[in-house]
């Protein structure tokens, strides 16, 4: 086996950085359940899910049977070919939905989910103009990308044209305020598409938003947001896209995050959690929308739409989190893990909230000890690394120094408990005149 030495230097030599913030420092041999294994014989426990995806943990022994029983009758097919596992796929995640979201396409990564609609609503309304918000985080192709405003915009020339940036309602950090001092997000919804018809060329096609903007804060959207903002689009004929990407399938205690709003979105596209790991993603519409998309020639012919390998293995995902009521265990342990973390809150100054859903949880930190909350929020995720914890999905201190957890959806009590246990370790490390 190679030495530790030649594959950093490999790493230096021959691998692209594509994060900013370089690369964890470890390699990484194996995984299984809620842990990674690393070349050294550390043992981390992964509270991110890997990139917020295995909600089944690693290695899961149903998915691994899946996927070699899969491959051995069908891998890929030409792309205009169907096979059992995607029509039975779209049956099961239609049956799942509420009416009208009856109509799905199979894709592969999150952008490309999103990338989708954003086509297709452009296509539908034969308009070209998409609002999402201030922090938000779609993805990394042109439609998608131009929708993403919390990183990556800079140096890369033009976005594409028409994407209105609307304020994140941010009820820690309030920019409008009623009588009470409280967040007034009614208010500030009026003052966003007050901006957004200002802007507005006469070419408003979508909105596309997610239920808890996670690369952002993980930001909650209040109660009741939801609805108005649908409210707002419609009336200017605009179709909603909600990007559950990290928030669907039982993460947030519910199947889908929305259905704590009793709002259904136009489209709904879902991605990292629907493959558990593995890259499957899906768009779902209506069969309105959809015969409309096909009547205007609807295009997005990819390599591997509608891949069966993936398919079977989402159809196992969805088996696995409705038998084994994974979205209810995830509504327990993310109790569990946030009294746990409002617990570190009341103990450790430099922590200033603790907001989220299920097991998809965000601890803000506030500059203490003479870090700055984003250098707090870096220092704390390397110190807990060094613990044996994975516990940040923004490694180099982003998301205005919030971090970021969500640990599988099969993980123990114990190992919720442990995964505070360290926490509350790599906080006084990190800040030991706070701690």
């Amino acid at each position: 086996m190679e030495s530790a030495a030649r594959f950093w230097s490999d790493v230096d030599r021959h691998v692209v950085r594509y994060g900013g913030g370089g690369f964890t420092p470890e390699i990484v041999d194996r995984a299984e359940g809620s842990y990674v294994y690393t070349a050294d014989g550390r043992k981390i426990l992964d509270f991110s899910s890997g990139q917020m995806s295995a909600i089944l943990g690693h290695s899961h022994p149903e998915i691994v049977a899946t996927v070699q029983r899969a491959i051995a009758d069908l891998d890929h097919l030409f792309s205009g070919m169907l096979s059992r596992p995607v029509v039975t796929l779209s049956r099961r995640l239609a049956e799942s939905l509420p009416d009208p979201l009856q109509k799905v396409l199979l894709l592969t990564t999150g952008a490309e989910a999103n990338e989708a609609p954003i086509r297709m609503a452009k296509l539908v309304t034969g308009r070209f103009e998409v609002v999402s918000f201030s922090r938000s985080w779609h993805g990394m192709t042109q439609g998608a990308v131009s929708a993403t405003y919390s990183a990556g915009r800079h140096g890369y020339g033009p976005a594409a044209p028409g994407n209105i940036a609307i304020p994140t309602p941010n009820a820690f950090r309030p920019d409008f305020v009623d009588a009470d001092g409280e967040f007034d997000w009614r208010r500030q919804l009026d003052h966003a598409f007050d901006l957004v018809d200002a802007q507005s060329v006469g070419s408003l096609a979508a909105a596309i938003v997610e239920p808890i903007i996670s690369s952002g804060g993980l930001i909650e959207l209040p109660l009741g947001y939801l609805a108005a903002l649908r409210a707002k689009c419609h009336e200017r004929g605009m179709l909603l896209i909600l990007d559950e990407a990290q928030t669907g399938i039982g993460r947030t205690g519910t199947m889908f995050a929305f259905e704590r709003d009793g709002v259904t979105p136009d489209i709904l596209t879902l991605s990292k959690t629907l493959g558990a790991g593995l890259p499957l993603s899906a768009v779902m519409t209506s069969d309105a929308i959809s015969a409309q998309a096909d009547a205007h020639g609807f295009n997005f012919y990819t390599t591997h739409v509608n891949d069966p390998l993936p398919a079977a293995v989402g159809l196992k995902v969805l088996e696995i989190v409705a038998r084994d009521r994974l979205a209810e265990r995830a509504q327990t342990l993310g109790a569990r893990l946030a009294a746990g973390l409002r617990d570190l809150k009341q103990r450790h100054a430099c922590i200033g909230d603790v907001r989220g859903r299920g097991l998809l949880l965000g601890l803000e930190f506030v500059a203490a000890g003479g870090l700055e909350a984003a250098a707090m929020s870096e220092a704390v995720t390397h110190a807990a690394m060094e613990c044996g914890l994975s516990a940040n999905i923004t490694q180099s201190g982003g998301a205005g120094g919030v971090m970021r957890i969500a640990p599988p959806l099969t993980a123990s009590e114990a190992e919720i408990d442990l995964g505070i246990e360290l926490l509350d370790t790599a906080i006084a490390r990190a800040a030991p005149r706070d701690a």
